[in-house]
């Protein structure tokens, strides 16, 4: 193994005006580190206590972390994941014992803390089959009925409900609306909502929370369409920015309003980083629009397969918009192949998004399917993919993937409301962030992908505490 230079991690915490005083007081004050580490299998585990002392002036040649407790940043809405018809399903076809252990393992007191949902209004290709809520050319939605969810799906989100608590925080994504309604007259392949459809698709997702929240599920938020601009194969519908602007200002946004529905977040675009400052600038200029949005919702799916994912557009679309929030709504890895759920670089995929979008200032962030089975769905067009936990309905075994801890490293530790403060590096081997809970405990994650093990300093104003950071791995520090 080759070995590198010492280098420096600044920890930064939220701290009041005695910060610097609290940090040259404490010395002797100790972090607890937990690792998840692929070359000698440690995932998650307890590497007890690294101790902080006294450290000067890095050297300009040390690789180095800063973080400036005098800048703080987004406040955490959220972390979770999204079930689907297919996670659902799945989990339905799982012995009891296993349902317990994987609705544990996301939303229980020792799993990973998730807490927010997000589900399909209508089918998407995580269905087995496609499906609406209406019959042909009701208009006035009489037929409306959402029976098809309560075979898998509302049961599925009631229990991660119950175990979650409080902070249950769900929302919801239409992929198509009913093909009677647009251009194409089909749920697939793209297809525009026909303008004398607006009104009665907006009064649809009206109806939709209604029906949810009358079995107890409280929806917290929407987004406008999922992946505005994608001709799919599976169910998918097109909006331009203006489009889009001109269906939430006129339409679903005053319905929403008049239905006493004001308080839920509607997030704009729910589609690539690629697009979201052009969409988000077009799409918002308008005031009478901009009002009825709370968040601009993205994907990771531009240029997922490399290091190269577009996070500065991120923060120029924040910087634009400081009065919305950003949200991360769905990513994860294509072309599923069971042979790879061991690989760690589905970890490191996630690692490199997460901790890179809440830099940039994402304050919910939601991952795909929470549970895939032993093909990557069930998925009617055959676009299977990875998911944290994959659950074998041939032989009831459950399947961690790095996908499940790397996330973890986050979202176990880092809790709503928790406040992000600023962090820089100059080296690309080293990323991290850092939250402050609310309780004040801070909250440091180090993700090192390189193929190189880094001996590292966690400093803060003149503090600081040797670390290891071994090749393609991931560890939370907590104080």
């Amino acid at each position: 193994m080759k070995k590198l230079i010492v280098s420096c991690l600044t920890v930064g915490v939220f701290l009041n005006a005695n910060a610097q005083n609290y940090w040259k007081k404490n010395a002797g004050k100790t972090g607890k580190v937990i690792l998840t580490h692929s070359k000698t299998n440690e995932k998650m585990v307890d590497k007890g206590t690294v101790k902080f002392e006294k450290f000067g002036q890095p050297k300009e040649t040390d690789a180095c972390i800063f973080v400036d407790p005098d800048f703080k940043y987004q406040k955490l809405i959220g972390i979770g994941g999204a079930i689907t018809d297919a996670s659902a399903e799945t989990f339905y076809k799982m012995p009891k014992d296993k349902q317990k252990e994987i609705l544990e393992a996301y939303f229980g007191k020792n799993g990973l803390g998730y807490t927010v949902v997000r589900t399909n209004m209508n089918s998407c290709d995580f269905s087995s089959d496609s499906y609406t809520y209406v019959e042909d050319n009701d208009t006035a939605l009489k037929t409306f009925n959402i029976a098809h969810d309560e075979k898998y799906k509302i049961p599925m989100i009631k229990e991660a409900q119950k175990a979650i608590g409080k902070d249950f925080t769900f929302y919801f994504s239409p992929w198509s609306p009913p093909a009677w309604m647009k251009s194409n007259k089909s749920l697939y392949k793209g297809g525009r909502l026909e303008n004398q459809y607006y009104q009665t698709w907006a009064d649809y997702y009206i109806r939709f929370i209604k029906e949810y929240e009358k079995r107890g599920i409280n929806i917290w938020g929407l987004t406008v369409q999922n992946e505005p601009m994608a001709t799919q194969t599976w169910e998918s519908c097109i909006y331009s920015a203006e489009e889009e602007g001109e269906f939430l200002k006129n339409n679903l946004g005053p319905t929403l309003w008049k239905n006493g529905y004001k308080d839920k977040k509607v997030m704009i675009w729910d589609h690539n980083r690629d697009l979201i400052y052009q969409r988000a600038t077009t799409t918002l200029s308008d005031p009478e629009t901009s009002k009825y949005a709370h968040g601009i919702g993205y994907h990771w799916y531009e240029t997922w397969n490399n290091k190269t994912q577009l996070f500065d557009n991120l923060s120029e679309t924040q910087k634009a918009f400081p009065d919305k929030f950003l949200a991360f709504t769905e990513g994860c890895k294509e072309q599923f192949k069971m042979s790879g759920i061991y690989d760690v670089s589905l970890g490191e995929l996630y690692g490199r998004n997460m901790l890179n979008d809440f830099n940039k200032g994402t304050a919910l962030w939601t991952d795909w399917n929470v549970l895939l089975d032993e093909t990557g769905g069930p998925n009617h067009v055959g676009n299977f993919c990875f998911a944290p936990i994959i659950a074998d309905t041939k032989t009831g075994e459950v399947h961690y993937t790095y996908e499940y801890y790397y996330v973890g490293h986050v979202s176990k530790f880092i809790k709503p409301n928790a406040q992000r403060i600023g962090t820089s590096s100059n080296r690309a081997a080293l990323t991290s962030t850092t939250f402050m809970n609310e309780n004040g405990q801070l909250v440091t994650v180090i993700m090192n992908d390189s193929e190189n093990d880094i001996e590292t300093n966690l400093w803060i104003e003149g503090m600081s505490a040797k670390l290891s950071a071994p090749a393609h791995s991931i560890q939370t520090v907590i104080l």
